[in-house]
């Protein structure tokens, strides 16, 4: 993978540098404060940038969050002195945190992680492509989670709940999000969902009923989840007419 390192101490760039070398991955570039490694981060569209925390001028975390906004956005690991940092650094949702003195091993294990992360990425990717392109719906449903790529079985799905910029994937191990729209996955997937408001589609699977809440209002039951979703009353009707047929 191709690297960016930015630490403003020139003997840990060094010493990153050495490590990064000896496990057979590049570095493409080294920068010593936030805004140069942005600048390099643009001009060399790294994998990763391996980001001190503590620098002066823009620190490690503000530098993150511009990092963020890159297409395409490279992974990021912190590399610090201080573990207090660490909450941190996951809200700003750093793929990685490791403690200086850095370890060549523990390096090793966020690296290694890192490239089969890319890898499942990537192959994803493609496989999107192919079925858009053949008009086949997925099978599954990608989402990078802390852990790393996240498959889940469209039929392990309860519903999709948009909120914002992201979708949350509620499924039988939990929920995760996504970074796809609920207009496309009502395409997708509009034989097996049914939207029920603006922000959500329910599995055709596991609804389970309406309720009446109060003054006309309806909120609609999914079985094996005690949680209700609320129905507008735009899609009551199509809601329904399908509740009738199931």
């Amino acid at each position: 993978m191709d690297i960016l390192i930015c630490d403003d101490e020139i003997l840990a760039i060094e010493r990153l540098s050495r490590l990064v070398i000896q496990l057979g991955h590049n570095v493409v570039a080294t920068a010593t404060h936030g805004l140069q490694a942005l600048e390099l981060a643009e001009q060399y569209l790294p994998d990763v940038v391996l980001l001190d925390i503590q620098m002066p001028g823009m620190d490690g975390l503000s530098c993150a969050q511009e990092l963020r906004q890159l297409d395409p956005m490279p992974a990021i690991v912190f590399c610090t002195a201080y573990d207090d940092h660490a909450l941190e650094a996951f809200r700003s949702h750093a793929d990685g945190y490791l403690l200086k003195p850095v370890m060549q091993q523990e390096l090793q294990k966020v690296l290694d992680h890192l490239t089969k992360l890319t890898q499942a990425q990537m192959s994803n990717l493609k496989q999107k492509e192919i079925m858009d392109e053949l008009n086949v719906k997925r099978h599954q449903i990608a989402a990078k989670t802390y852990r790393g790529v996240e498959l889940v079985p469209v039929e392990n799905i309860y519903y999709f709940l948009a909120d914002q910029k992201y979708v949350t994937v509620r499924h039988k191990n939990g929920s995760v999000l996504i970074d796809e729209t609920l207009k496309d996955l009502e395409t997708e997937f509009g034989d097996q969902f049914i939207r029920i408001h603006r922000n959500a589609l329910v599995s055709i699977h596991f609804l389970d009923g309406l309720e009446v809440v109060s003054s006309g209002q309806y909120q609609v039951r999914c079985r094996e989840l005690d949680e209700r979703l609320a129905v507008s009353r735009r899609h009551l009707p199509g809601l329904r007419e399908r509740i009738q047929k199931l």
